[in-house]
């Protein structure tokens, strides 16, 4: 197992499809296309579940300020474009998603663990935010973050950029 991600660190490189917003129905992105400007990424489980619909509801009512920061956000999963798509329209959010069917981002920002539900144990993607500034390194990281809370912490770390 590698070591965990901690500030300060170069924000692991990725390219994957981004969906929704100006990327349309996915479109090749890199993060090094973004340098230049602060990145959050939020992890998040799955598409259209309660705690991650709040989440992402939570952030969508935030947009006009976490925008106005000038601050390029995008919520990862590894659900597929298609699915992605449907949360996107269901629920009017004004952000793009990362897609990650082969769980490479997860892996690489160290998100893809092992959980415990009703005493059974399987791998899914920890709810988990990064901060990463305009350099690429990483300013914030918020592990196992509530839902209803994420919006408040993504705009007061954005404030301490």
């Amino acid at each position: 197992m590698s070591t965990p991600l901690q500030v300060g660190d170069k924000a692991p490189s990725f390219t994957t499809n981004a969906v929704g917003t100006e990327y349309g129905s996915g479109t090749a992105l890199k993060l090094t296309d973004l340098k230049g400007a602060p990145v959050v990424l939020y992890f998040y489980p799955k598409d259209d579940t309660p705690g991650c619909t709040t989440q992402a509801c939570g952030i969508r009512d935030a947009w006009k300020e976490i925008k106005a920061s000038g601050a390029r956000l995008f919520g990862v999963s590894i659900d597929t474009v298609k699915s992605h798509e449907k949360f996107i329209v269901k629920f009017d959010l004004p952000f793009p998603l990362l897609t990650d069917p082969e769980k490479a981002i997860v892996e690489a920002y160290g998100v893809w663990v092992e959980k415990s539900m009703y005493g059974k144990k399987y791998m899914g993607t920890e709810r988990t935010t990064f901060v990463i500034d305009s350099k690429g390194k990483i300013a914030a990281i918020f592990p196992k973050v509530k839902p209803a809370e994420h919006a408040d912490l993504v705009l007061k770390a954005l404030k301490e950029l």
